[in-house]
Parts: structure tokens; C-alpha cells; sequence
């Protein structure tokens, strides 16, 4: 259903706190933060921003504003998928296990190579192109195939019959794929929606999970659990800092105004664009 009357959109953003409110706990005035927002409000598109501190985190120190705004959404999504969703251990124990990150030059997929790698997994990641292929290289993939060829001779190339998990970044035409690769009892996870057939029998026959990750659901249903996000963007963040992960702006527009806006749209629907696109200040 479309909503009438004007609506704010935008998700990602990185600012600085002017006011809080009387039962705010977590931040106060001047703190630098980041967060990707809550889709049932008012995006991020905007001079001034409301949200609930329970999905905020501090800012990495070490990044600019367009830099941090680049992150949020993208890193929440692939946090929880890999270790909410799949169950993956955060913390590098997962030494040996394979992760087959479909769409990994995307915004998600960008950050997703670098938690994978944090945590221990091999990771495969797919590309078309040559300069996708070099960006998924420079963040961490171990080995690198093509989605528009046969993944399933590639991947078995690389001397691996499956693969223990897979995640799904782009669209599910490689649904039949991702089943015939992965392992027994492994999991996939997937963040699109689709009108296409998603047969589940040779889930089964391998006992294997299929989970959906949408990063809103948190906010949207207001769950106990809600300051999970705030607690994962300030992890990162140190993560950042320290130098494990890096930022996946490819791309900066200034200043946010109604022609940048719709450049910034255009470059991501035209499917081609690697890690994020941000427009900065106004």
C-alpha cells in the first residue's frame, strides 16, 4: 500500500546529538552517533532527526560523518543475519567453515565480507565485474566467483562439495543454487524479497535452515531485545577503530539537496554500484 501526503525517506545517518529526551539514558548533548533509523518514522533525509537511542551507537572515532552514515543499515543487517540468524560465533571460532556470500560487492555484502572474515569464516564471494571483483578482494574474500556463470562447478573448483553457510545480499534467482550448495545441516539466510518458487524438499532431505533477516523488525515490533542494535553499532565501531573493519563509502555527494538525492537514487538502481552511495551536509 502506498501512503498518502509527503513522506521523509533516507535510513542510514551520522550526526551529532542536539537534545534528548527526559528518559534518554545511553546518550547525551554533543555525542557523535550513527544509526539507520526505523522504517514505521520519519526518515533520515532531513536536517534533524528523531529516534529512539535503544538503535543508536556511538560513532566511530576514526571515521568522518560520511563515512560512519555509510554503515549502519548494511552492518545491522549482516550482523544480524550471520549471527543472529545463522548462529555464527562473533568472536573468530568458527575456523574451517565456509560462508558463500551471494551479492557480496553490495552495500550488505561489503561489511558482511568483513564481519565473516572477523569471525573466522572462509569466505567466497561472488562478482561479475572486474572492478567488483577487485573490491571484494581488497576487503578480505578469500576466493572470488561469478554469479552470472555456474557457481556450483566454481565453487567445487575451489575443492569444497558445499559450503556451511550462505547468504543471500542480492535477489533469490540463485535460490536453486545456494540449496545445491549447501552443506547438511548448514543454513541459509536472505534479506529480498521475491515472487519467485522457493522449493523447500531438498531443504528437508538435508535438514538444512532457511532464516529471513530484516534489520527493522526490531524497531518496527518495539521487541525486548531492541538495545541489541545499539549494543552491535557500538562493537563495530571499536571494531573500526582498532582497525579490523573499514568503512564501505564508494561514493559522496554534496550537498543534500533534491538533485543529489535523485543522483544518489540513480546510481543505486542502476544495479552497478559497489559498497555505499552518501550524501553529506547541507
Amino acid at each position: 500500500k502506498v501512503e498518502d501526503g509527503p513522506r521523509v525517506i533516507g535510513y542510514d545517518a551520522s550526526g551529532v546529538v542536539e537534545a534528548v529526551g527526559p528518559d534518554a539514558r545511553l546518550f547525551n548533548v554533543g555525542d557523535t552517533v550513527w544509526y539507520a533509523g526505523d522504517i514505521t518514522r520519519s526518515g533520515c533525509n532531513a536536517e534533524f532527526h528523531l529516534v529512539d537511542e535503544r538503535i543508536v551507537g556511538r560513532a566511530p572515532k576514526s571515521l568522518g560523518f560520511a563515512e560512519a552514515a555509510a554503515l549502519p543499515l548494511t552492518t545491522i543487517t549482516a550482523y544480524e543475519a550471520f549471527f543472529d540468524r545463522l548462529g555464527i560465533d562473533r568472536n573468530g571460532a568458527n575456523k574451517g567453515q565456509s560462508i558463500l556470500i551471494i551479492g557480496a560487492g553490495g552495500g550488505v555484502g561489503s561489511i558482511g565480507i568483513q564481519l565473516a572474515k572477523h569471525a573466522g569464516l572462509t569466505v567466497i564471494a561472488t562478482a561479475s565485474r572486474p572492478e567488483t571483483e577487485a573490491w571484494v578482494k581488497t576487503l578480505g574474500a578469500d576466493h572470488v566467483v561469478n554469479h552470472r556463470e555456474d557457481m556450483v562447478a566454481q565453487v567445487r573448483a575451489l575443492g569444497m562439495q558445499f559450503v556451511d553457510h550462505i547468504a543471500i545480499f542480492n535477489d533469490m534467482r540463485h535460490w536453486d543454487t545456494a540449496v545445491e550448495l549447501i552443506r547438511p545441516q548448514g543454513g541459509i539466510v536472505s534479506i529480498d524479497d521475491t515472487n519467485l518458487p522457493m522449493p523447500m524438499d531438498v531443504m528437508k532431505m538435508k535438514s538444512a535452515s532457511f532464516h529471513w533477516e530484516f534489520m527493522f523488525a526490531r524497531a518496527m515490533h518495539q521487541t525486548p531485545d531492541m538495545i541489541e542494535q545499539h549494543k552491535l553499532l557500538t562493537w563495530v565501531a571499536g571494531e573500526i577503530d582498532r582497525g579490523a573493519m573499514r568503512t564501505t563509502l564508494d561514493a559522496v555527494l554534496t550537498p543534500i539537496n533534491a538533485a543529489n538525492m535523485r543522483e544518489a537514487h540513480r546510481l543505486v538502481e542502476t544495479g552497478r554500484a559497489k559498497g555505499k552511495v552518501v550524501v553529506e551536509g547541507f
